[in-house]
């Protein structure tokens, strides 16, 4: 791989690399060349998502602050992007404000990307979530650390909200799909968005449904949805309920990885929160 990165990059040459935290489903190095710049390599360990992530990067250049793509090798599932300095010490206000430019890049329809057309593939995020549910509590692992009664009102709960999803099916904005601290960058403001592997058209709920998942510094959530709409996103009025709907897809979707997933004991206790 480190002659691939210097063929990439002709005249330098790696002299320290080290790995990055934080990517969970991708393995990311911090290469550090005899020139003293800094980028990022990133191999695929799942599903290869190097085109996807190239061709987006490329489309958000100047809309939101993205890592700017060097180089692919997509057949072997390699990206090389520029280092990005920052922390993930977010400031809410500009998280929302950048949550909203991400939202103003539309698409012609509802669904999911699979290559660098970013094309939808037409198939609707939003709607039967009573369902969606229900499979995951049969075929994931929930069993042994989910109660048969809580399992029980999870479908209860999952049911009475699809019906209030579906005024938001047909939305085609771009989301995220894993917009959390874990995957932003800043300093004074938003420097990076990073990891863009779950990107598809929807809606921003789904965004906002996994920003305020878990508990946010005093008085970030404010600042957040101050940013967000000062920016010109828009908020229905019941957008928590309709947010936390939306992230219930993702919940559900972590108790079909195993117990020992980071995410699947965090997945069992949220879902514990929202049934109290």
């Amino acid at each position: 791989m480190m002659e691939w990165v210097e063929t990439a990059l002709p005249g330098r040459h790696v002299v320290s690399s080290r790995v990055l935290t934080g990517g969970y489903s991708n393995h990311n190095v911090l290469l550090e060349m005899n020139d003293g710049t800094r980028f990022v390599l990133r191999r695929y360990l799942g599903k290869n998502r190097c085109a996807v992530e190239a061709a987006l990067s490329r489309r958000l250049q100047g809309v939101v602050p993205v890592p700017a793509v060097v180089a692919t090798d997509e057949p072997a599932g390699l990206l090389l992007s520029e280092f990005v300095p920052g922390t993930p010490e977010i400031p809410g206000y500009s998280a929302g404000e950048t949550l909203a430019r991400l939202g103003a890049v539309t698409f012609e329809a509802p669904g999911f990307f699979s290559d660098e057309t970013l094309t939808p593939d037409g198939t609707e995020p939003i709607g039967w979530l009573d369902a969606f549910v229900d499979r995951c509590l049969r075929e994931g692992n929930a069993a042994g650390h989910l109660t048969p009664l809580d399992q029980k009102s999870l479908l209860r709960y999952a049911a009475a909200l699809s019906p209030e999803l579906d005024v938001l099916q047909g939305s085609h904005q771009l989301v995220h799909g894993d917009y959390n601290p874990k995957n932003l960058l800043a300093t004074t403001e938003v420097t990076a968005v990073l990891d863009w592997e779950f990107a598809f058209s929807s809606s921003p709920l789904f965004d906002i449904g996994n920003m305020l998942r878990d508990p946010r510094p005093p008085g970030f959530t404010d600042a957040f949805l101050r940013g967000y709409q000062d920016a010109g996103g828009t908020l229905p009025d019941n957008w928590q309920q309709l947010s936390r709907a939306l992230d219930l897809y993702s919940l559900a979707d972590f108790l079909t990885r195993p117990p020992d997933h980071r995410y699947f004991g965090k997945a069992v206790d949220r879902i514990r929160e929202l049934l109290r």
